[in-house]
């Protein structure tokens, strides 16, 4: 995935930077995927930085994941990114997302 990553939930919000990662099915039975993210900010005071996001994206109305780490302001990075469907069909999704941070 390679997506836009804004300020708000709304197609013409700002746009922060990009949603960058990959999803592998994490289950035999049911619909799970693995989810590893970054989270690329290329404007703002977080220019530069990244946020690296990991964990089981099931569905469910929900979602927590963890943050293992970032580089720029966020090194060392820890903490949770909560994770809500706004919209979702066959093709497309629109999803709000949470974070929670702490950094040195």
């Amino acid at each position: 995935m390679d997506d836009p990553l804004t300020e708000g939930l709304e197609p013409t919000s700002k746009e922060l930077g990009r949603a960058q990662g990959l999803y592998a099915l994490s289950s035999q039975t049911e619909m799970s995927l693995l989810m590893a993210m970054n989270l690329v900010f290329t404007t703002g005071q977080f220019n530069g930085s990244t946020l690296t996001i990991m964990g089981r994206n099931h569905p469910s109305p929900y979602r927590e994941m963890t943050i293992i780490g970032g580089s720029g302001v966020f090194r060392l990075a820890r903490g949770v990114a909560l994770a809500q469907a706004r919209f979702f069909n066959t093709t497309n999704a629109l999803v709000e997302y949470n974070v929670f941070v702490i950094h040195y």
